[in-house]
């Protein structure tokens, strides 16, 4: 009987050992945590489209100034080309008048040799 006592009594112990072991369950994030970090994501979301926003109106800002600046082009274009036909004018208009006067002082040079040749045969 020492022997069925003895092996009883570690039975016992056994199945009270194994019952008195407990496991440990990861504790669940408390709420505050899951809240803030939804609370953060919204906020980062958030964040995202405006940034989306300010990217976008600055690439119509950006086309804007490209436009402007093909107008300034063309216009400052439009008054060289003016500048220049003007200046062209005014050079023709010299041209003619040296010409005129290059005619004139031909002439004048031309009869004055003639007087001079012909106080010469007269002579």
């Amino acid at each position: 009987m020492n022997t069925r006592s003895l092996a009883l009594a570690a039975l016992i112990a056994l199945s009270l050992a194994a019952c008195s072991k407990k496991e440990e369950v990861p504790a669940p994030a408390p709420a505050p945590v899951v809240d803030a970090a939804k609370e953060a994501a919204a906020k980062a979301e958030e964040a995202a489209k405006q940034a989306a926003e300010s990217a976008k109106d600055a690439a119509g800002a950006v086309k804007e100034a490209g436009k402007e600046a093909v107008d300034a082009t063309k216009e400052a274009g439009k008054e060289a080309v003016d500048a220049t036909k003007d200046a062209a004018k005014d050079a023709v208009a010299a041209a003619k008048e040296a010409g005129k006067e290059a005619v004139s002082a031909t002439a004048d040079a031309t009869k004055e040799a003639a007087d001079k040749a012909k106080a010469a045969v007269g002579k």
